[in-house]
């Protein structure tokens, strides 16, 4: 036991005497005593030094207090390990009058876990002077008053608790009347006063006496009330009560309205004198008034409040009691009401310490709160049960004193349960039980656990080549499970080689976004395709990474221009050619082959005659690049020949490339003629036929001329009506005889038509009479029963039905929509047994009219 002593001088005259109590530790409990209203960081006691500890562990250990109350009274130094006041402490307000008042601690310490229970008894200082409720009462007294009759006052009250509450009364000094004798050392009680002396009314109606309660403190303190008495006429009998106490236990949840007991006092006078009233004493607390509800007839008293038991469990009620007389006198009965529990409160979980966050590879049984558990309610009902849910991975561990641990229990992912809302359920064993619940939320921290993975499992990107360097190619995104900064990814370039040179040469990449650039310009013709290893990794500690494969695709781009392979210049881009002046039409001059470095569409090519010194001699086959004769050399035309042939490609924009091909025409000496007749049979011409002919048809060569005149003005005013007078029907066999070795899609100049009518009219008057006359006949003879020369129709001789139909497209679209082979499509039989030759024909024989093989005919005939 320690004694401390403490002078105030400056507030108190005297000295105080302040006594400490503590016992030892002991099972895991210490006590200390102070006194209340002590002053901030007034000493308490040595902490560490009752725990065992040494002043170092206490940070180490992480000690702390936590108190019961919403208030933090006490609190501890970690440097000193002194327990000292941190708020000041007012007994009536933390306990109001109760004899006991104990402060409840927990002093809780780590690794291990270790809780002790301090107790610390708040002692009572005289800080309070009694009071009555009251400061003035009249009291009416008759004169006929009997020696010894008590009169109870009403009771002082005293916040303070012990013996510095209230212990006694005294009156002021008077003839009439002496205080009931009081038990010492105890509670004064209700002050009662005792009539020593008759009262005589005429002598002395009205005196006035001063009733002063005393405390045991020290020094004393009082307080006091002034009783006036008026001194009236009585009555003989005063009212008796049938009982001197009632004893009434009801339960604390007894319904409004309920009469509990009824009080009786009877009179034995006649009429008013008789009739008695009931009422609550003049000291009764105002509490009571409000629990209880007295009707002044009958004297029942029943429930006006709630009753609690864990408030208020017994009441004392003073039941005054007088008749209705003049100068009536009144009496008391006294009723004791017992309040029985029940269990109408839940229990309550107070949380002492906890922890809010947790990292996700904790070890098992790692504290996360430390809880108690308290009931106010009595015996049984107060004991509880607690339990955490299963599904979690927690438990919870029981310890002394309603204590509770909740520790982790199984395997904790972040990534599967980024937060715990843990909710414990505690009931008591009351009837019905009750039950509450505390939700307590645990965070869980992460760690980097979790290697960053890419969205794919691997990339492809399309570049185009000759791209802006710098120019975005793509991205690649990956994810991290994890959290904060274990989430914040980067992206690298692995220097795998490409051709010999370090990737990180071709593409860069964005560290934060993964978005890829490339760092040079691309040449698809160089490099078609590369791979790229791309590396994320996120922040964490250690730093986790996953790799990647892109496969970057370089698109072709028209970027090259066909490259002319043949024929090879001999100066610069000329190159010659050289053709006999007796070549048949479709004589094959030459080949042009052209190469390009693209690929796809942009590597297919075509041919085109792009200028020509004379139009109507040579054509191209758009695809192979074949160059063909279309007539027969005169000796007007030029011996020398300027050929300018265009490639294009298919890309776009389209690249093209030419060649300029000089054609020279020879002069063999002889005259070479076609092997190929009409249907194909070998018929040669003789120069002695033609002798014999012109005198034969001498005659007729006049209408001829009228003919082919009559002919040439139908051709002119109706090009685009379709006829039959082409080569299907009859032809000279010189002329489709080279036609036919020429390839498909022959190239024809849109004015060919026009410039060789020309030519060819202009000269056919200048020829032998008798040549037209045979030529003429010959129309009329072996080609009248096939040609109809209104509809250009080809038709049998015998049933003059047509067999092909009119083609109302213009003469000179001399090429057909599909690719046929025209030594193939030059004759076809037509459905009445005939044959037609054209440039290109239809499934049903259908063909397009070709007016310039009609000139052609005519001009070798004549």
């Amino acid at each position: 036991m320690a004694f401390l002593w403490k002078s105030r001088v400056s507030q108190w005259p005297v000295l105080c005497l302040i006594l400490v109590y503590r016992t030892d530790f002991i099972f895991g409990n210490i006590r200390y005593s102070i006194p209340e209203e002590l002053g901030l960081g007034t000493f308490v006691g040595n902490l560490a030094e009752d725990l065992g500890l040494e002043i170092k562990q206490l940070s180490e250990r992480r000690l702390r207090i936590a108190s019961e109350n919403k208030e933090q009274y006490l609190t501890v130094n970690l440097e000193t390990g002194i327990l000292h006041i941190k708020e000041k402490i007012d007994r009536e307000k933390l306990c109001e009058q109760d004899h006991s008042c104990v402060l409840m601690l927990q002093a809780v310490i780590e690794n291990p876990l270790q809780i002790y229970r301090i107790e610390v008894d708040i002692l009572d200082i005289n800080d309070n002077a009694p009071f009555f409720q009251r400061q003035e009462v009249n009291l009416e007294i008759s004169e006929l008053t009997p020696l010894g009759t008590a009169f109870p006052l009403q009771r002082a009250f005293d916040a303070d608790a012990g013996t510095n509450s209230v212990r006694s009364y005294q009156l002021s000094p008077n003839q009439y009347f002496t205080l009931k004798s009081q038990p010492d050392g105890g509670d004064a009680g209700i002050p009662e006063m005792i009539l020593q002396r008759h009262l005589d009314r005429e002598q002395e109606p009205n005196f006035g006496i001063t009733l002063t309660a005393f405390d045991g403190g020290n020094p004393k303190k009082f307080g006091t009330t002034h009783i006036k008495f008026t001194v009236v006429d009585a009555n003989d009998n005063v009212p008796v009560c049938e009982q001197n106490i009632y004893q009434v236990t009801l339960a604390e949840n007894t319904a409004k309205d309920t009469v509990i007991v009824k009080v009786t006092a009877v009179d034995v006078d006649e009429g008013l004198n008789g009739e008695v009233i009931y009422s609550f004493s003049e000291h009764t607390p105002h509490k009571i008034r409000e629990t209880f509800r007295l009707d002044a007839t009958t004297g029942e008293i029943s429930v006006n409040g709630l009753l609690d038991f864990e408030e208020v469990d017994r009441y004392q009620i003073s039941v005054q009691a007088k008749d209705r007389g003049a100068h009536s006198v009144a009496v008391y009965c006294n009723v004791l009401v017992i309040v029985t529990d029940i269990n109408d409160n839940a229990p309550e979980v107070i949380l002492t310490t906890t922890s809010s966050t947790i990292s996700e590879n904790v070890s098992p049984d790692t504290v996360v709160a430390v809880l108690r558990v308290v009931d106010k309610d009595s015996k049984n009902a107060a004991e509880v049960s607690c339990r955490s849910p299963r599904t979690l991975p927690f438990k919870l561990i029981t310890s002394f004193n309603n204590y509770y641990t909740l520790v982790t229990h199984g395997d904790i992912d972040r990534e599967d349960v980024p937060e715990y809302n843990i909710t414990i359920v505690c009931t008591d064993h009351g009837s019905p039980p009750l039950s509450v619940k505390e939700t307590i939320q645990v965070q869980v921290s992460d760690v980097n656990d979790n290697a960053p993975h890419f969205t794919q499992p691997s990339f492809s990107m399309h570049v185009t080549e000759n791209n802006v360097v710098g120019a975005s190619i793509g991205s690649v995104s990956a994810f991290d499970p994890d959290f904060a900064q274990n989430a914040e990814l980067s992206y690298w370039i692995l220097d795998n080689l490409i051709n010999g040179f370090p990737a990180s040469t071709f593409v860069s990449i964005n560290a934060i976004n993964g978005m890829m650039s490339a760092r040079q310009s691309f040449d698809f013709e160089h490099l078609t395709n590369f791979e790229v290893h791309v590396k994320v990794t996120d922040a964490g500690s250690p730093p986790l990474s996953s790799n990647v494969t892109v496969n970057v695709i370089v698109i072709d781009e028209n970027d090259n221009a066909p490259v002319i392979v043949s024929p090879l210049p001999i100066k610069g881009s000329r190159t010659e050619e050289t053709v006999p002046i007796s070549a048949e039409p479709g004589y094959l001059v030459t080949k042009v082959t052209a190469k390009d470095a693209d690929s796809g569409v942009n590597a297919q090519l075509s041919y085109e005659l792009h200028r020509s010194s004379d139009e109507s001699l040579f054509t191209i086959a758009q695809e192979t690049g074949e160059i063909w004769t279309i007539r027969h050399f005169t000796r007007k035309d030029s011996n020398r020949i300027k050929l300018v042939i265009l490639v294009r490609d298919n890309g776009t924009p389209p690249l093209s490339s030419s060649v300029t091909i000089y054609v020279s025409v020879q002069d063999d000496g002889k005259g070479k003629e076609s092997s190929t007749g009409i249907l194909g049979n070998p018929v040669p011409w003789k120069s002695g036929i033609k002798f014999y002919l012109m005198i034969l048809f001498g005659a007729t060569s006049l209408v001829l001329l009228l003919t082919i005149a009559f002919l040439g003005i139908m051709l002119h005013s109706r090009r685009n009506i379709s006829c039959c007078w082409n080569t299907t029907c009859f032809s000279e066999k010189n002329s489709h005889q080279g036609i036919q070795k020429a390839s498909i899609n022959l190239q024809v100049p849109p004015n060919y038509t026009q410039a060789y009518e020309n030519e060819r009219f202009s000269q056919q008057f200048l020829y032998d009479p008798a040549l037209n006359e045979l030529m003429f006949l010959k129309l009329h003879d072996s080609a009248a029963s096939m040609i109809r020369h209104k509809t250009g129709t080809c038709a049998n001789a015998k049933d003059g039905k047509a067999s092909i139909s009119t083609n109302k497209h213009p003469v000179h679209e001399a090429y057909s929509s599909r690719p046929r082979d025209l030594e193939q499509s030059s004759f076809e039989r037509c459905s009445s047994g005939q044959y037609g030759m054209g440039l290109y024909t239809s499934d049903k024989c259908e063909v397009e009219p070709d007016p310039r093989r009609l000139v052609e005919i005519h001009s070798r005939a004549l």
